[in-house]
């Protein structure tokens, strides 16, 4: 019976993580393919220049396929420095998301003052050469959102020296928009904007991450199990 519930296990596992590695291999793909075909696509940051849609994609998805991978292999076979090594890095991967949880919450006046700034330091490379990604990330953001600048659509006077904001500013979008009267432009700030968009799905944002995490606590417990039975037969015939 005992046995049977563990091969069980072992199956439910390998069919598991097979799902997560192709989901890895989704994820990278798409990943690649942005950063093939659209640059640094949605990098906000003057920063972080290297944290955009397309790297994180890429980081993310080869994690994910690394973590498949191992816990796949490690239960098939029930090989402990697999099935260790998928548990440790699923352990620190969840410790880390709870620190940055924690010490999200505890500096987030601070974080939301550094993260303004930052913004308004990267409007003075929009539209420069070799910046496409920051470009249409901050076309999209005000487009989609109705928005204009960081904190005010004055923010973008300091980048044109002039009563100006970007054609993505305008109520009604049309070539060289941005030099008509400001009544024709969106003023609600963007990082507001974007801000409450976040409240405003914050339920689905929490039950999105409880998921993750209830998903890598049954891999925790799941991979430990199969160790521990995986070291007591190795012990009995020995």
């Amino acid at each position: 019976m005992a046995e049977g519930c563990l091969r069980a296990l072992r199956y439910g596992m390998v069919f598991f993580n097979l799902l997560f590695w192709l989901g890895g291999c989704g994820i990278l793909g798409v990943g690649v393919w942005l950063s093939i075909t659209q640059g640094n696509f949605a990098t906000l940051s003057s920063s972080l220049p290297s944290l955009s849609a397309a790297n994180l994609l890429i980081a993310v998805g080869s994690i994910i396929m690394l973590i498949g991978c191992l816990g796949c292999v490690g239960a098939v076979k029930q090989n402990r420095p697999l099935l260790l090594s998928f548990f440790i890095l699923l352990l620190l991967i969840l410790l880390l998301e709870i620190l940055f949880m924690i010490l999200f919450f505890a500096y987030q006046d601070e974080i939301d003052l550094y993260a303004q700034s930052d913004l308004k330091k990267g409007l003075q490379l929009f539209g420069t050469e070799g910046n496409i990604g920051l470009t249409n990330a901050w076309s999209i953001v005000q487009t989609d959102f109705r928005c204009c600048g960081v904190t005010n659509h004055t923010d973008w006077f300091h980048l044109y020296n002039a009563t100006r904001v970007p054609d993505s500013c305008c109520l009604e979008y049309s070539d060289n928009c941005g030099l008509e009267n400001p009544g024709t432009w969106w003023t609600a700030p963007c990082y507001e904007r974007v801000k409450g968009w976040l409240q405003e799905n914050l339920v689905a944002l929490w039950i999105f991450a409880l998921c993750t995490a209830l998903t890598q606590i049954l891999g925790l417990v799941f991979s430990m199990t199969i160790f521990c039975h995986a070291v007591k037969v190795e012990t009995f015939y020995a």
